[in-house]
């Protein structure tokens, strides 16, 4: 009783606890905001007529123009020339990285269908983001935190079995691999220069990370088409901005301020309540209907990702002080 009354009273007053969980709370809201992201971008690809390059475009070209504009009022960019001349290599594979993962999935989504392409790029993801955070950054998992990814991963199959396969099976494989590669590649830098600043740049790195993509995906959307080609063009502008503010300015930035203090092998875990929000927001808003299978699959998925969270919060550094 006594340990655990310490470890309660640690858990609340030491600043890496309440860090952490701040964290967890950022990579959870990111995660939302990108699921609300993928039911906007399927509209549009549908009802605008444009492609997923041009859309990812817009995007992070929205997203770096807001993030500007907000910085002078967050006390951002104050140290943004240190942060360019230090790391411009890294920065320059992390805004690249985001331009190519975004885009190589939605691409898969239009080639293998939506059930392919998330088990594949948010299921391999975390697997990677594992094996690279042990070998780079020795984040340890252990034996319950790899038995909790593997439940993540059982309830993401069951959460997207059965999905319609797209006209490209293959094609949409290789590139759902490929964007997890770059999700991985992305989140484990990003995770790697939080904890080296110790977050106090990551208002500064969303920014340069964001311009980046936006300047790598400009000549491919040219070629793919940068208006709708049809449907109402206000209509269009509104999403556009929706995911240029909220999934990309908000969700980039809380995703990354998160990793200075979640590991990244426990945030890759929490970003599946994307899929989770996404298929909430298919049955509130768009009226389909959830098979039981895919319900299952999205109670299990909530209780990897509840188990992780509040394992995170237990880890040795705190256990050790409660213990002292």
């Amino acid at each position: 009783m006594t340990t655990m009354t310490a470890t309660v009273t640690t858990t609340m007053t030491d600043p890496r606890a309440r860090s952490v969980g701040r964290g967890l709370v950022y990579v959870f809201v990111a995660a939302v905001a990108w699921g609300t992201g993928g039911a906007v971008a399927a509209v549009l690809y549908r009802d605008s007529g444009m492609g997923p390059i041009a859309v990812s475009f817009w995007r992070f070209a929205t997203g770096a123009v807001l993030l500007a504009a907000v910085g002078p009022f967050l006390g951002g960019r104050a140290g943004l020339r240190d942060l360019v001349r230090g790391r411009w290599a890294w920065l320059g594979i992390i805004g690249a990285g985001l331009a190519i993962y975004q885009t190589a999935y939605f691409a898969a989504v239009q080639r293998s269908g939506v059930a392919v392409a998330t088990i594949v790029t948010l299921g391999l993801g975390p697997v990677l983001i594992a094996i690279g955070a042990r070998v780079t950054m020795a984040e340890r998992i252990g034996r319950s935190g790899t038995a909790t990814i593997a439940l993540a991963l059982i309830g993401l199959a069951l959460l997207t079995g059965g999905g319609d396969v797209g006209p490209a099976p293959l094609a949409g494989l290789a590139l759902a691999v490929l964007s997890a590669v770059g999700y991985a590649g992305v989140t484990l830098l990003t995770r790697a220069m939080g904890r080296r600043n110790g977050g106090s740049d990551q208002y500064n790195l969303t920014l340069l990370g964001t311009a980046i993509g936006m300047v790598c995906l400009l000549p491919f959307a040219a070629l793919e088409g940068l208006t709708p080609s049809n449907g109402d063009l206000p209509r269009s502008a509104a999403m556009l901005a929706y995911l240029g503010a909220v999934p990309t300015a908000l969700a980039y930035g809380l995703f990354n301020i998160g990793l200075s203090s979640v590991r990244a092998t426990t945030a890759s875990v929490i970003v599946l309540m994307e899929p989770v929000t996404a298929a909430a927001i298919a049955v509130v808003v768009l009226g389909e209907h959830m098979t039981a299978l895919a319900t299952v699959g999205t109670v299990v998925l909530l209780a990897a990702v509840v188990i992780l969270a509040l394992a995170e919060q237990r880890s040795p550094d705190l256990e050790r002080v409660a213990s002292s």
